[in-house]
């Protein structure tokens, strides 16, 4: 088994990932997700996790890849104007490791920039990268985002923290 690299490489691992959704190459955003990798926004602080919570999401890697096709279908009325996003991040600190699951789990702050059609949302909160070794890779078992204002009204959000 290879090991998951140094803090850098994983902290870079971070940074690439957000690059790969603000520039909307979600085939190569997506190969970054184990096979069993979840993305999930609690919509509650603290919320903990399960099928009986109501999250803001909570998607698989099939429901990922449902919500890309959905996002790229020129008759998808959401994206009749495209949206578009930017990511700001703090540094990226690995806050956890488990070398024998070849565990790894790092905390980002971060600000989320999306903007369609003259309208710009902002949006602040952490970021949880749950990375494994997976095959050749690192891949991400789960991305957990919480949002700071998690509990209030939010308005559609079209792609991804």
């Amino acid at each position: 088994m290879t090991s998951l690299g140094d803090d850098r490489t994983l902290v870079e691992f971070v940074y690439h990932e957000s690059r790969l959704i603000d520039e909307k190459r979600f085939d190569e955003w997506y190969d970054l997700y184990a096979g069993d990798g979840r993305y999930w926004m609690p919509l509650t602080r603290g919320q903990p996790e399960g099928a009986e919570h109501t999250s803001l999401f909570d998607e698989d890697k099939l429901l990922l890849k449902i919500r890309i096709e959905r996002l790229r279908n020129p008759k998808s009325y959401s994206q009749a104007h495209p949206s578009w996003c930017q990511h700001i991040l703090q540094a990226p600190r690995v806050e956890a490791r488990d070398a024998g699951a070849e565990m790894a789990v790092l905390r980002t702050p971060f600000v989320y920039l999306e903007y369609q059609q003259d309208q710009q949302e902002v949006y602040a909160g952490i970021a949880w990268h749950y990375l494994r070794y997976g095959g050749e890779k690192i891949v991400i078992a789960l991305k957990k985002i919480e949002l700071l204002n998690c509990e209030g009204a939010l308005p559609s959000l079209h792609l991804f923290p």
